[in-house]
């Protein structure tokens, strides 16, 4: 192991921005194939958030200077090995005269495991408007940190925790090991990287993906009552959805303000808005999971 590989295991924001850092031709090229490594996870698969991060990346190698993503729309077809490299392949599908689309799709052992279609534009001015960001919420300041809630946890599952790039700080409280308050459809969430990054737009736009999928899951279990820790729970991502509106930093504080729909059939609905900690909509999100309660719940928690 070589040094930087030895700080990025001691380091999850070196990791981060270690994975986020793609093998392959540097775009402009016709050989769009590129390879990436994965975080290191206790339970051995791939986070959701680092593949569809890193499948940006590497469309955005293929795309003309100056133009930037603006939407994604990806599908979770099957679980990803962490101790396992990624392959990505890019579908040059489109270029216009403000718009690129591309397609790509992740790969491991000659199968894929997550297929993605992403477009991006030249800067260009037009109407603006944005939704406002809730009042009356408490800062990230007067919120304690993750370590505060993990009692109770197996050290594997704090392991999930405690090793990632991100601060992520509740309101009202997260729902790792019980689910306290109201049981309602919405929460909102703190989150930041953890320490200072680069100054590469393009790498805090493809961390602020890597962070969208974090904790969007988490409106439709509270609703239910359900902790992280339930015995037998199984949660899913199915696909993935994104929208970035305005530029932001990954490591300021942001808040993510979520909401659940709609559940039903073992599956459930969830969306999202990112705001900066001024109030700037940066981003919105939609996600569908597949969500199954254990048969020892009540039946109202069952799909």
């Amino acid at each position: 192991m070589n040094d930087a590989e030895t700080a990025a295991e001691s380091d999850p924001v070196a990791s981060m921005l270690a994975v986020l850092d793609l093998n392959g031709s540097d775009a402009r090229t016709t050989e769009d194939i590129f390879t990436g490594h994965s975080q290191s996870m206790p339970l051995g698969r791939v986070y959701g958030g680092q593949v569809l991060a890193q499948s940006i990346v590497a469309a955005e190698r293929t795309i003309p200077e100056g133009r930037t993503v603006h939407s994604m729309h990806g599908y979770f077809l099957r679980p990803g090995d962490s101790a396992e490299d990624i392959t990505f392949a890019v579908d040059r599908i489109h270029d216009g005269r403000s718009f690129s689309t591309r397609r790509t799709q992740a790969f491991q052992e000659g199968v894929p495991i997550f297929s993605m279609i992403a477009s991006f534009q030249d800067e260009d001015p037009g109407v603006e408007h944005q939704a406002p960001m809730p009042e009356g919420l408490p800062g990230p300041d007067e919120l304690p940190d993750v370590e505060s809630h993990l009692e109770g946890l197996h050290p594997m599952s704090k392991r999930l925790f405690t090793d990632r790039p991100v601060d992520v700080r509740h309101i009202p409280s997260p729902i790792y090991v019980t689910v306290e308050g109201e049981r309602v459809p919405r929460q909102a969430v703190w989150m930041r990287v953890r320490r200072r990054i680069t100054e590469a737009p393009a790498v805090h736009r493809a961390a602020l993906a890597y962070l969208s999928d974090l904790t969007i899951q988490e409106s439709i279990l509270r609703a239910h009552g359900v902790a992280w820790a339930t015995p037998g729970l199984k949660v899913a991502s199915l696909d993935h959805a994104m929208w970035w509106h305005r530029f932001g930093r990954a490591d300021e504080w942001m808040l993510y303000v979520q909401e659940s729909p709609s559940a039903r059939g073992g599956r459930g609905l969830a969306s999202g808005r990112i705001y900066s900690a001024g109030g700037v909509l940066l981003a919105s999100v939609a996600q569908e999971i597949m969500v199954r309660v254990p048969d020892a719940a009540p039946p109202s928690l069952r799909p």
